[in-house]
């Protein structure tokens, strides 16, 4: 279905981009992945993805912090493949505390990586999707995208702007073949969520099974994790035709999360 298109994820060197990254090229993307990580890990991920699926993948290493390098990401893309057909907009971080506690430091990283380094990515990609004639852009935000929880203050403040970002992009390319959208997970197992349940057991002193099952259970009616695999074929939906009338919406797939 994307045999000779080029897709971009951001932060897919493991956990939810990885999942994305690997079910486009299963569809016959070329990909782009970037994000941090041990750099002969990164080659055998960027080798094995050419292997197993037969396409081109390289790597950018651009910081989602800093815009140039944003920017920068989206030009090596067109000057190596010439063209940018999907965009998926993955990296972020968190970190949690209370408002009065929160530091300032940690609130700036998680808006810039969260949520303006899709802003930069999407206005440097979209002249080439338009030139071309076609082109997806898909936001990964959260359940927090769409509800709050405690302690999150930057990382919800960051997911509820990516989707009203989606929404104003939406609205800016519905008249071309264009699309933008946002999946909004719940609890995704990947290794940061692993280590989280691991720290929640260590503090409570129970189980890793019984840590799992309270953090799932807290937020979510369904007591099992959403996968990246899930996600992926969520993203190849929305690269499709049958999506492409699919315009700024914003997908749960969050175990009954924010049906509550």
């Amino acid at each position: 279905m994307l045999k000779g298109k080029l897709a971009i994820v951001t932060g897919s060197t493991s956990g939810i981009g990885l999942g994305i990254a690997r079910r486009l090229a299963g569809a016959g993307a070329d990909i782009l992945l970037n994000g941090f990580g041990d750099p002969g890990e990164i080659e055998r991920l960027r080798t094995g993805l050419e292997g197993e699926f037969g396409i081109r993948a390289a790597y950018s290493g651009a910081d989602m912090s800093k815009p140039d390098q944003v920017k920068g990401m989206v030009e090596e893309a067109l000057g190596r493949f010439g063209r940018v057909d999907v965009l998926v907009n993955n990296a972020g971080i968190q970190h949690t505390a209370p408002v009065e506690d929160f530091p300032g430091d940690k609130w700036e990283a998680i808006l810039s990586i969260n949520l303006s380094a899709a802003f930069y990515a999407i206005q440097a990609a979209l002249p080439a999707m338009k030139r071309q004639g076609w082109g997806r852009v898909i936001n990964i935000a959260s359940a927090h995208g769409l509800v709050a929880s405690a302690n999150k203050s930057a990382y919800v403040a960051a997911k509820h702007g990516l989707v009203g970002l989606t929404k104003v992009v939406a609205l800016e390319t519905a008249a071309t073949p264009v699309t933008c959208n946002a999946i909004c997970p719940g609890w995704v197992l990947t290794p940061l969520v692993q280590k989280q349940i691991e720290a929640l057991a260590a503090k409570d002193g129970t189980s890793v099974e019984a840590a799992q099952a309270k953090l799932l259970t807290e937020k979510q009616p369904a007591p099992s994790f959403t996968t990246p695999e899930q996600l992926g074929e969520v993203a190849l939906f929305l690269c499709s035709d049958g999506a492409a009338n699919i315009r700024g919406a914003s997908l749960s797939v969050d175990g009954g999360w924010t049906a509550q």
